[in-house]
């Protein structure tokens, strides 16, 4: 099995460096495509200290040029300078802010998918509960996450005073923003898990098994929990989407330095270096993690060929 599961890996990882390479050419050319340029400011530049500008960071030469070098810069793992922090080299910012955004998009994904599948299990095998949880999992996909981060604020910044309410300094900074990506997500896998667990429940193997007695607690564990973890595993790599591009607001709300706030701030300032940067970032991340759950509902499900 090993044996024919690495070349298959091997081809994946080379899917996910073409996909990386796909992304980046497309990130360089739309971000030269869209209006305004980094040295657009509220008091124009004067011909010449533009000029200088460009020339320094190599804005002046052909199209194919700066791509060509850009691409160079990729392959090295050197995006170059931001055009924005100057003499920052875009590397740098990425090294300290990758950290971030993986403590709460890592604790997001951490909590919901336990909760969610749990709950999902437990809804589908008692069915008293199925009504409150599938109208609780309603209400948190209703509310969007910046609206969850206002009420956590109020609640437990401002009202009981136990968490800070923005900025980074520590382990307490993540549990707002991980608990805002992870509530919604957590209704998400909630609705995958009870409708696979659903499906498990009524399978003939399953009521033979309660017809001979098997205690509900070991009839989940055996015979509901592995079927309905199945669709939660292909439901990673979407998940891991949502986690990432919801971090962009979250981060921004609770003013981390994370990646979503150097891409906002990077795509508002026309920073091609550090966006370009940031968004090989996020395709990779992407990438691994739809690798990732592509392996695990290989090891869940081995009749699927996850990884071809």
């Amino acid at each position: 099995m090993v044996n024919g599961l690495l070349p298959r890996l091997g081809r994946r990882l080379l899917v996910v460096a073409a996909s990386v390479l796909l992304v980046h050419g497309l990130a360089f050319l739309a971000l030269r495509a869209v209006p305004g340029g980094p040295f657009d400011t509220a008091r124009p530049l004067a011909p010449e200290v533009r000029a200088a500008l460009e020339a320094r960071y190599g804005l002046d030469a052909p199209l194919h040029a700066q791509y060509l070098s850009a691409l160079r810069g990729l392959l090295t793992g050197d995006f170059g300078p931001s055009l924005h922090y100057r003499d920052v080299a875009v590397r740098t910012i990425l090294a300290d802010a990758l950290p971030v955004s993986l403590w709460v998009g890592g604790l997001a994904l951490l909590l919901a998918f336990p909760l969610g599948a749990g709950c999902g299990v437990a809804a589908a095998m008692r069915r008293r509960l199925e009504g409150p949880a599938l109208g609780a999992s309603a209400l948190l996909l209703a509310v969007p996450n910046f609206v969850l981060a206002g009420l956590f604020v109020l609640a437990f910044s401002f009202g009981l005073g136990w968490l800070p309410p923005a900025g980074w300094g520590g382990a307490r900074h993540v549990v707002l923003p991980a608990l805002c990506l992870a509530l919604p997500l957590a209704a998400q896998v909630f609705r995958v898990a009870h409708e696979g667990a659903r499906a498990a429940h009524g399978s003939p193997a399953v009521r033979f098994a309660r017809a001979m007695g098997l205690p509900p607690r070991t009839l989940a564990r055996r015979h509901v929990l592995r079927p309905a973890l199945v669709p939660v595993a292909a439901f990673l790599a979407p998940a891991s989407a949502g986690v990432l591009t919801g971090s962009l607001v979250v981060e921004r709300v609770f003013a981390l330095p994370g990646l979503g706030t150097h891409f906002v701030r990077a795509a508002m300032d026309r920073d091609y270096t550090l966006a370009l940067g940031a968004t090989v970032v996020y395709t990779a991340l992407l990438g691994l993690c739809t690798l990732l759950g592509d392996l695990l509902l290989a090891v869940l499900d081995p009749r699927v060929e996850a990884v071809s």
